[in-house]
């Protein structure tokens, strides 16, 4: 069963990873997809990424865009509602980490990322919103992580970023509750991805499985299940939630 057939959404940081998983499963339950890559170095992937999707049936296309950039996030918006029309669901998943010790981390680390993860948040959501409260309906759904819940030695700015997601995630589930829009986030924990994928082999990842109850990383696609979830209208008496996908890990 499709459940979101008819449906346009937006899904940043696409071109892999856990942003490809959700936009491939969306196309899956019949949703359009505008989404989003960052560099030329992605523009291949991107463009393979929007022909899966073509493929499965739904109307697709990729935008080189920056969430980091107010500007830039203003202009895709207007643009997808150009191209679809409307905006249903919005998948803020684009994000970086500069991992570090604090006593060694430069300003311009931490700034920049807080500036993707959550500053990029922000911007997207801000534009989404005009088009979710003219239709009085929508869902966004923010990527935060179970070091935002946690923390984790070396990743204080990754940390602070996805634990701001999380309160940014409430607030407007406060605010726009009301209009028919729901607001929540997600938390993966170790998600097997090309930026994870030094952890699947040898003691590390047997040190971080360990740590697991259910003694395996996760992947793009569990996440992406809890993406459908909350974008569909099995979700609908969902907002303001953060939902751990992460094995247990934060337990």
């Amino acid at each position: 069963m499709k459940l979101l057939v008819g449906k346009t959404a937006i899904v940043t940081g696409a071109a892999r990873g856990i942003g490809e998983g959700v936009a491939l499963k969306l196309a899956e339950h019949g949703c359009n997809i505008a989404f989003t890559y960052v560099s030329d170095g992605s523009a291949d992937k991107a463009a393979s990424l929007e022909q899966k999707l073509i493929a499965l049936g739904v109307k697709a296309k990729a935008y080189k865009s920056n969430a980091g950039d107010y500007a830039a996030c203003e202009t895709f918006v207007n643009d997808v509602l150009k191209e679809f029309e409307q905006v249903d669901i919005c998948v803020n998943n684009a994000g970086i980490s500069k991992d570090g010790l604090l006593l060694r981390m430069s300003p311009e680390q931490w700034n920049e990322v807080i500036q993707i993860n959550l500053t990029g948040v922000f911007n997207m959501t801000r534009q989404v919103i005009k088009p979710m409260m003219k239709a009085k309906s929508g869902s966004i759904i923010n990527m935060s992580s179970v070091i935002g819940e946690m923390g984790n030695a070396g990743q204080s700015s990754y940390a602070a970023s996805k634990a701001g997601v999380i309160g940014f995630t409430k607030s407007v589930a406060k605010e726009l509750g009301s209009r028919n829009i729901r607001c929540n986030a997600i938390a993966p924990g170790f998600v097997e991805t090309d930026m994870t994928s030094y952890l699947k082999e040898g003691e590390a990842a047997d040190k971080y499985k360990s740590g697991i109850p259910l003694g395996r990383f996760g992947t793009a696609e569990d996440i992406a299940n809890t993406v459908v979830y909350l974008a569909s209208d099995w979700g609908s008496y969902v907002t303001g939630q953060v939902i751990s996908v992460c094995g247990g890990l934060n337990i």
